[in-house]
């Protein structure tokens, strides 16, 4: 971690969906400017923490903060602190063009609207979609897609980041500039960063830290480094050598 100052907090935090336990007492602390890779099988809880810090979904029992408010307390502030890529998204106005989709979304942000054109197209360009500004959404790739999500989750310049997939459909040189700009705004801008991601090689180069979940509980949090002392990584990632040490042989902790 970067500094102590906290940017995410969890405090055993559950998460019930009827019968099936999605979260059970998750203790997660993510400091200002750094990076935190959330790894774990598909139905790990990955998405379902997300949802919660975003507000999207309420915990079961426990608390989440971000900067220090509580989530489930105060939802709107926390949603002008933080910005969001999900994984798949869908709220994008499919008529709408690019510029305008910003724009809307933009002002149910709060942010303020003088200086939207620069922000915009300055990270238009940075994600490679300046030339399609005034394009509609319908018309995008799915890689163009997904870097539009990206562009809306910064484009309020947000304290605390929370990226579910952020690199996916995306080409490889474009993936690598977005893990060296996310690197910039949690190293140089304070930025903190929660991402949940199954690319493992990108952990390796730009995770601060990792946290695996398995069947909602959460293993280890740590730097990869400390977590690996004394562990072999004969063929394989350092991260890839540390997920399959601590979930192997793991027995189901999560009611069916």
């Amino acid at each position: 971690m970067c500094n102590g100052d906290l940017g995410i907090e969890c405090r055993g935090l559950s998460r019930r969906f009827g019968p099936r336990a999605a979260l059970v007492d998750v203790d997660l602390a993510v400091s200002q400017g750094s990076i935190l890779a959330l790894l774990g099988s598909n139905g790990a809880g990955k998405t379902t923490l997300l949802r919660i810090l975003t507000t999207l979904l309420t915990s079961t029992s426990g608390t989440a903060r971000i900067l220090g408010l509580e989530v489930g307390k105060d939802p709107a502030a926390v949603r002008r602190l933080i910005g969001y890529a999900p994984a798949e998204e869908r709220s994008f106005h499919s008529r709408l063009s690019v510029m305008e989709n910003l724009e809307y979304f933009d002002a149910l942000q709060g942010a303020p609207p003088a200086n939207f054109r620069d922000r915009s197209r300055r990270l238009l360009a940075l994600l490679g979609l300046e030339r399609h500004a005034q394009s509609r959404f319908a018309e995008l790739s799915s890689g163009m897609k997904q870097s539009l999500t990206l562009v809306r989750a910064l484009l309020h310049s947000p304290k605390v980041l929370l990226l579910d997939e952020p690199t996916r459909s995306l080409s490889p040189d474009l993936a690598t500039q977005v893990w060296e700009l996310l690197l910039r705004l949690a190293h140089d801008e304070g930025t903190c960063i929660l991402l949940s991601t199954h690319n493992l090689g990108a952990v390796e180069f730009a995770a601060d830290e990792l946290a695996i979940l398995h069947q909602g509980r959460l293993l280890v949090q740590g730097p990869p480094a400390k977590l690996g002392e004394g562990l072999a990584f004969e063929g394989t990632t350092r991260v890839e050598a540390l997920f399959q040490h601590f979930t192997q042989g793991k027995e189901a902790a999560v009611a069916g």
